[in-house]
């Protein structure tokens, strides 16, 4: 069973997680020739503060 670690800023919506795990869900299994419930989603959110990016911390630079 393959599994999908998907890791992001923390804030994003309910539904936006429910779309991504389902849209990847089903590109892995039809990648594989899988059926989709043999696939695992795992999503991290994480605190922009604990993200960088470019040398800068994400919050700074949605913060602009």
């Amino acid at each position: 069973m393959p599994i999908v670690t998907i890791e992001g800023p923390s804030g994003v919506s309910k539904e936006t997680k429910k779309e991504l795990i389902e849209k990847v869900s089903q590109t892995v299994a039809d990648t594989y020739g899988m059926k989709i419930e043999q696939i695992n989603v795992i999503v991290y959110e994480n605190e922009t503060d604990n993200v960088g990016v470019g040398g800068k911390q994400l919050s700074e630079l949605i913060n602009k």
